[in-house]
């Protein structure tokens, strides 16, 4: 890996690290989205309400310095309350554009809430714009800059459309409420967080440069172990679409770059527990794929990689990180 890519890797973990400070039980949510973007997928979040999801998402665009957009839908969200309005001037002209300024078209980082109320209309133009990055609506098709959209939901759904259409977000989270064991944590956290903002400590232009270096990581060694972990899923009736398979090659290939590396091993293989649709599913992959993950590690994104694998060398590294962590929040006195 050049030394250009190991500065942008460095900026990004530096990022991570600003968006997760004073989070309880989310630093898998923020390094998540951080691992999405630079992978060019999607994510999906879902748990109740007040489980601070939307703080999550705000953190990492702020750490990025992104342009950041986020809106709760309904069932009655018209599609001008995400896209913009009708641009008046130019239908007075005869052309039917939207005045995409401020709205989802012009993000860099989206948060859509309840995702699954939108209209039919809204979640078809959200197809297009997720898949290939464009906004198309009357006479207006334009790329648009997403780097990564967060969908979230209090349940996964049951209706067969939607479930279609969720399968679009390849990475999928679940949250719950703060563990009992941690409400002091949550209360102590949670005051401080009041007067602490969040500094830009890296860039979209890190987020970019990684996303293309990912592009190019070798991943001949990898297939076969990847091949392998889903006969693995599939024996244990723990079904992933082809599409999922194909692309879970991305999130591997985006965790090696964040890694430092620009050949993928079996230590990138941890992605592959939150490309599994369900949170059953997601418990029982752990276990069936234990062995397999036990190298997984991550440098950048050592939480999540640890709550995937439960491996030792992700335990290592973890541990490692939260010390510097408590250092340059706490430097020793002399």
């Amino acid at each position: 890996m050049t030394a250009a890519i190991e500065a942008h890797a460095r900026a990004l973990q530096e990022g991570v690290a600003e968006a997760r400070a004073g989070l309880v039980e989310r630093e898998t949510l923020v390094e998540l989205v951080a691992l999405s973007a630079v992978a060019g997928e999607h994510m999906l979040v879902i748990g109740p309400p007040g489980t601070a999801k939307s703080e999550a998402i705000r953190r990492v665009a702020q750490a990025l310095g992104g342009s950041y957009f986020e809106y709760l839908l309904g069932r009655f969200t018209e599609p001008s309350e995400i896209f913009g309005p009708v641009d008046l001037q130019r239908l007075r002209q005869g052309f039917v554009e939207t005045a995409t300024a401020g709205m989802l078209p012009e993000a860099d980082i989206a948060f859509l809430d309840e995702v699954f109320l939108g209209s039919t209309a809204i979640l078809n133009t959200l197809l297009s714009l997720l898949n290939e990055r464009t906004f198309r609506r009357g006479h207006t098709a334009i790329k648009v800059p997403l780097r990564v959209c967060v969908g979230a939901s209090n349940a996964l759904p049951s209706d067969e459309l939607l479930a279609a259409f969720a399968d679009r977000f390849l990475v999928r989270h679940f949250v719950e409420p703060i563990a009992h064991s941690r409400l002091e944590d949550l209360l102590e956290a949670g005051w401080d967080l009041q007067d602490r903002g969040v500094v830009a400590r890296a860039s979209l232009a890190d987020v970019d440069a990684l996303a293309r270096a990912a592009r190019t990581v070798e991943m001949q060694a990898v297939r076969p172990l990847l091949a392998q972990a889903v006969r693995s899923l599939r024996a244990a009736d723990i079904e992933l679409s082809d599409r999922r398979i194909v692309k879970v090659q991305r999130l591997v290939a985006a965790a090696a770059t964040l890694d430092g590396r620009q050949i993928a091993s079996g230590a990138d293989l941890w992605p592959i527990v939150f490309a599994v649709p369900t949170a059953e599913h997601q418990a029982q992959a752990r276990e069936v794929l234990r062995e397999l993950l036990d190298e997984s590690r991550n440098r950048a994104l050592t939480q999540a990689a640890l709550e995937a694998s439960r491996g030792p060398a992700a335990r290592a590294m973890r541990i490692v990180e939260r010390a510097r962590e408590i250092l340059v929040a706490r430097p020793l006195e002399g």
